[in-house]
């Protein structure tokens, strides 16, 4: 699976993308995985809440299903100007 990350996710993480195979059937499941990694990733995703989430370029929720997705890209809110 590719993970890619953006804006502060990259910074903190220290990676623009990244390939794993991962056990984890849900979102959560694999920011649970890959925080236990590292103290990098905790630090990327230690507030949820300011960050979404999009598989295979659908932004999704972080309790959705991974089965069959290809790709999994965090980013912080976008917003408009």
């Amino acid at each position: 699976m590719d993970i890619l990350y953006f804006a502060w996710v990259r910074e903190r993480t220290g990676l623009p993308r990244e390939k794993i195979e991962t056990s984890a059937t849900t979102v959560n499941e694999l920011v649970a995985e890959l925080c236990a990694r590292e103290e990098r990733y905790a630090a990327a995703f230690a507030d949820l809440s300011a960050l979404r989430v999009a598989l295979d370029q659908e932004l999704s929720d972080f309790d959705a299903s991974l089965a069959g997705v290809r790709e999994v890209a965090f980013f912080p809110p976008m917003t408009g100007g």
